[in-house]
């Protein structure tokens, strides 16, 4: 039998969402109290830009393309930011100026890595990750603070998933030097479209797949790795089990492990977090949950600020007893459970679902993030 759980998250509004098995969710999303953290910036930004780009024409550019070469330094223009509603930015893609793209043939390494403006790519149909599903991605932000500098959160722990996850399939990847560069040249190009402080974040998808063609199933003989950008709000997402728990009026949809269907595994794409007094629990990362970087944050945050944190298997009972339930996710960052519904038994989490330790942990990583709290951890790379 399948269970199903409802979400509550930090953001003006609260929200409901589901998930597949009888154990329904709901959640919020950020920010608190419906009051936004941080002062913004007006809608024109205007500062000295941090890169110097120079366009030229090559016929080997994909698709016909323009090609852009980025340097680091500053030159005397100025930077206004994209003519959109930043006030009314969801989760969903905007397309940006650039994108990065870098190949490599099996059994090689890759190098040559270039800027070219955004737009479609072209596969062979008989390309692995097309037919293999050969290919793993990534998912971090950057973040604008109130001086106009650019932050990026743990970019060298997605560069090191990354690595790991295309040994399990079978692919060359980027080095972390690679990755690092990649992102911050993808960030630089496309900087007028990071949101102003307090208004959302850009979101960075790093891709790596096979892209060579192959029949019978066989590494691809060529991979591709694609960096692209989006500016992002609030998060929301709808799959399968979801659109099924939301037609039921829940938010989000809670996992069971498949062996004893007892266990926690995760909400949809984020990993979640039992609070009990000082104790904050998650279940333990044993093959089948993802190794999320913000789930590692929060345990680091949680336990500098005094909370006992537990990685061990999580019982469905334990939901029952908790003071909080909250998921985290690159997108979602803190996401408070507003309630949790089990084989028709539901239980509620406080007054409004948003608990005082999940504010406080979302608060402390957001502040970090953004550049507000001095960064004691040595997570932030700061774009000059």
């Amino acid at each position: 039998m399948e269970t199903g759980a409802v979400f509550a998250g930090l953001q003006p509004t609260p929200t409901h969402l589901l998930r597949s098995s009888p154990t329904a969710i709901k959640l919020f999303h950020p920010s608190f109290n419906g009051r936004r953290q941080y002062c913004p910036l007006p809608l024109k930004l205007q500062k000295q830009s941090r890169l110097l780009a120079s366009y030229r024409n090559d016929s080997s550019d994909y698709n016909g393309g323009t090609n852009l070469r980025v340097d680091s330094h500053a030159s005397n223009a100025t930077l206004e930011l994209a003519d959109i509603d930043w006030d009314d930015l969801g989760f969903s893609h905007l397309p940006t100026d650039y994108m990065y793209i870098m190949k490599c043939s099996q059994g090689d390494s890759f190098s040559k890595g270039e800027l070219l403006r955004f737009g479609n790519i072209e596969l062979n149909p008989s390309a692995g990750i097309l037919n293999y599903g050969q290919g793993v991605f990534e998912g971090l932000k950057a973040y604008r603070k109130g001086d106009g500098k650019i932050l990026l959160f743990q970019p060298k722990e997605n560069a090191l998933r990354l690595k790991i996850g295309a040994e399990r399939m079978c692919m060359p990847s980027p080095t972390v030097e690679q990755f690092m560069e990649a992102v911050k040249l993808t960030v630089l190009a496309n900087e007028r479209w990071i949101p102003p402080p307090g208004k959302g974040s850009l979101y960075i998808r790093p891709l790596l797949m096979g892209s060579g063609p192959v029949l019978g199933l066989a590494p691809a003989p060529e991979y591709t790795f694609l960096i692209y950008v989006s500016p992002v709000g609030n998060y929301f997402k709808v799959l399968k089990a979801q659109s099924a728990a939301k037609a039921k009026g829940y938010s989000d949809v809670l996992y069971l492990d498949s062996v004893h269907n007892k266990y926690l595994e995760e909400v949809s794409s984020c990993n979640i977090f039992v609070v009990k007094g000082n104790t904050i629990a998650t279940p333990a990362l044993k093959g089948t949950i993802l190794p999320g970087i913000t789930r590692k944050s929060i345990i680091d945050v949680a336990s500098s600020l005094g909370f006992q944190v537990e990685e061990r298997s999580v019982t469905v009972e334990e939901l029952f007893e908790a003071d909080e339930v909250f998921c985290t996710g690159t997108a979602v960052v803190v996401s408070p459970v507003g309630s949790i519904t089990y084989l028709g038994k539901r239980i509620a989490y406080g007054s409004n679902g948003v608990g005082i330790v999940s504010q406080q942990l979302y608060s402390a990583l957001t502040s970090l993030q953004m550049g507000v709290t001095e960064d004691k951890m040595g997570w932030i790379v700061e774009l000059k």
